[in-house]
């Protein structure tokens, strides 16, 4: 347990399953280090054999490891009571169905308000326990609604991200010239994400070169993808990355071609770090992007529009730095660490039990 006093004397349970990378498991490490930072006392509960508890870790917290099983994983469920009761929490907050399914409904009397913290439109069927629950983005707030989920139990914060800057990673690196357009993609090598698209769009664009940084299922069909489409010497596959940073500062654009995008939290990352955003019209990014000003927007599975905004960009040096320049003032308005994790803290002060 991590034993650090303040935020009014909050004592914080968080309990996440979450597979080995991924966007929600990046945001809960931030967020659970953040509020670490900002005084509250919390008790953390993840997955075994998860490679990104060794940050939580060197931030000072001691999380306890448990299996996380199925539906009838018990040994888990019981730990889980054994832990609240112990700790005493004023909030419980489960991140997606599974620890929110896990979660005990009641321990032992014990009074405590129990939160889930949703990143998608998932199956409410799994927070019929909870209290109150959080929505990252207002069409998840809009999708609770619409699904019967009371509006005073609904509540929208979105995520921050890391803005430290760092140099930019040396495009020799990774065998890309440094004269030529560089284009940026972030996230699962998922059929959600799109980068068919993307590389349908690298190859209307012979100048440019394209960097995905991402693991997923279809690794092997994209890469494949790249030499049927014979860009294979202009893309690069840099497999689950640490330095964003890095990444970005290298990068001219950030491209999301996302068909399904709750959220798009790369686009705030890019805001943060000044790269220009071209993205699809998902419904994340337009909940982010003010077209023409913020970033540019292009119709779902479009690569021939997408191909269009990214020569837009290449070609209009001047436009890049004025999207740059006020996604970065989005990101400082709305998105930085401080805001977010003041809304977090006043969002427990109002429920805690």
């Amino acid at each position: 347990m991590n034993s650090t006093s303040g935020a009014s004397g909050l004592r914080l349970l968080q309990a996440i399953a979450g597979g080995e990378h991924g966007g929600a498991e990046a945001f809960f490490v931030r967020l659970t280090l953040a509020l670490a930072r900002a005084g509250v006392d919390q008790h953390v509960l993840v997955r075994k054999g998860r490679p990104w508890v060794a940050a939580l870790v060197e931030g000072g917290l001691q999380p306890l490891a448990l299996s996380f099983g199925g539906a009838a994983d018990i040994t888990t469920r019981r730990a889980f009571g054994r832990e609240i009761k112990a700790f005493s929490p004023h909030v419980v907050m489960t991140w997606m169905n599974r620890a929110s399914r896990l979660c005990p409904a009641s321990v032992g009397g014990r009074d405590f308000t129990h939160v889930a913290r949703l990143g998608g439109y998932y199956d409410l069927k799994y927070y019929r326990s909870c209290d109150h629950l959080i929505g990252n983005t207002e069409g998840i707030v809009r999708y609770l609604g619409d699904n019967g989920w009371p509006a005073a139990r609904s509540h929208y914060i979105p995520n921050f991200v890391a803005a430290e800057p760092a140099p930019a990673l040396p495009r020799g690196d990774l065998q890309t010239p440094e004269s030529a357009p560089l284009v940026l993609a972030l996230g699962r090598l998922h059929v959600n994400k799109a980068f068919d698209l993307l590389l349908r769009a690298i190859a209307e664009l012979p100048d440019a070169y394209c960097w995905i940084a991402g693991e997923g299922p279809l690794g092997d069909e994209l890469q494949s993808l790249t030499r049927s489409l014979g860009i294979a010497g202009r893309v690069r596959f840099l497999g689950w990355r640490e330095d964003v940073a890095a990444l970005l500062a290298a990068a001219d654009m950030l491209v999301c071609p996302s068909r399904i995008e709750p959220l798009g939290n790369v686009v705030i990352e890019a805001w943060a770090h000044g790269t220009p955003v071209v993205a699809a019209a998902a419904a994340g990014p337009m909940g982010l992007v003010t077209p023409g000003e913020t970033g540019l927007l292009v119709p779902l599975e479009d690569a021939p529009a997408l191909a269009t905004s990214m020569r837009t960009l290449i070609d209009n040096p001047a436009l890049a730095a004025r999207l740059a320049e006020a996604g970065r003032a989005a990101y400082a308005e709305s998105y930085t660490e401080a805001a977010i994790v003041r809304r977090y803290l006043d969002f427990f002060d109002a429920v805690r039990g």
